[in-house]
């Protein structure tokens, strides 16, 4: 049997699954058991935070033959069945980055117009929908303006600003949030139970950590941590896979910056080039241990950074993440940050 990846073997069959997103979930139930369905919706939000899931989910919905009192698909019809192998042919998703010209929607404007073969409504998922030219988006507008009762939009986008407020205005829109690490380590605790397999807290925070608030993200770096180890899955393994680097290695660059070491920071650099580590991924880790300095020096502990070494830091390491993401040069790039934030002209004084 093919093997299927997590985020698509786990991906939610209910509105009520989606991690992180209660808010549209209750709003959009609520609009189903009332029947109070819109004929247009645009969800927006960071990558991997439910989206498609969510459309994907309404397009079921309104299709099913036996939804639940809660306006849930059932999951068992013969529509909920088909939307979800992907064989109904009135259930569209388009992709805006390669489907994006004028011809494609001024075909959308014409296929609207003709009554749904199989399923009760017709439904157009368009996905990065930011990315349709101008001209594109007049075409769609025409058919967002005076859409048949057949028929059902469910746009999404990463970016909205690039979004015409025409479009907008015409659809009811729910905001996608970054997923908390709590939640994203109780949902990789549930996964990894039903891979019948077994972690360490402590791993699956690391890889919670890891996503920054996405939830496909976050699966998958599990799925890989998965099939590259057997057995246990340990912050050892975790980092391995990750490309993290030691802690003793992050706070001893910590106490070099701290203590003005030009040349420890330099040879430090140095030794991450060496071994192929990813200079950003380094940064970050290096951010983290300072705002856990900083919030353990505020709760009276003792700590390797004072308060204002900690807070000086924070500021000139965040500038130098900012420089080192769009870096043609990242070993020097991360040089010259961590040079800025020892503020080596205060050693020469």
């Amino acid at each position: 049997m093919e093997y299927m990846a997590l985020y698509r073997k786990y991906r939610p069959a209910r509105l009520s699954d989606l991690v992180g997103q209660q808010h549209v979930a209750k709003t959009l139930l609520n609009a189903l058991a009332n029947h109070r369905v819109a004929h247009a919706y645009i969800f927006t939000g960071p990558r991997g935070t439910g989206k498609t899931s969510a459309a994907l989910i309404m397009s079921r919905a309104v299709n099913c033959q036996s939804p639940t009192p809660e306006g849930e698909p059932c999951g068992q019809c013969e529509a909920c069945r088909r939307i979800a192998r992907g064989a109904s042919m009135d259930v569209l998703e388009i992709d805006a980055a390669s489907n994006r010209g004028i011809n494609e929607m001024r075909d959308l404007r014409d296929g609207v117009k003709y009554l749904p073969a199989q399923e009760k409504r017709k439904v157009y998922i368009i996905d990065e929908v930011h990315m349709l030219t101008t001209e594109a988006f007049n075409a769609l507008l025409k058919t967002l303006e005076e859409p048949p009762e057949h028929v059902m939009f469910m746009l999404a986008t990463t970016e909205p600003h690039k979004v015409p407020t025409t479009i907008l205005s015409r659809c009811q829109r729910f905001d996608f949030h970054r997923i908390g690490q709590q939640q994203l380590f109780e949902h990789l605790q549930k996964l990894v139970q039903l891979e019948g397999r077994t972690a360490d807290d402590a791993a699956l925070r690391l890889i919670a950590r890891r996503a920054e608030g996405g939830l496909r993200d976050a699966v998958s770096l599990l799925d890989q941590c998965l099939v590259a180890s057997e057995g246990n899955l340990s912050q050892q393994t975790i980092a391995g896979v990750l490309g993290i680097v030691d802690e003793r290695f992050v706070m001893a660059m910590a106490e070099a910056v701290a203590g003005h070491d030009g040349l420890r920071i330099i040879k430090g650099v140095e030794l991450l080039s060496a071994e192929g580590r990813d200079m950003r991924l380094f940064l970050q880790q290096l951010l983290e241990f300072v705002r856990e300095q900083l919030l353990q020096n505020m709760s009276g502990q003792q700590t390797l950074l004072t308060r204002n070494q900690a807070l000086q830091m924070l500021r000139d390491l965040v500038d130098g993440d900012q420089r080192l993401r769009f870096s043609l040069t990242p070993r020097l790039t991360l040089e010259l940050a961590l040079l800025q934030a020892a503020h080596l002209e205060q050693a020469d004084n």
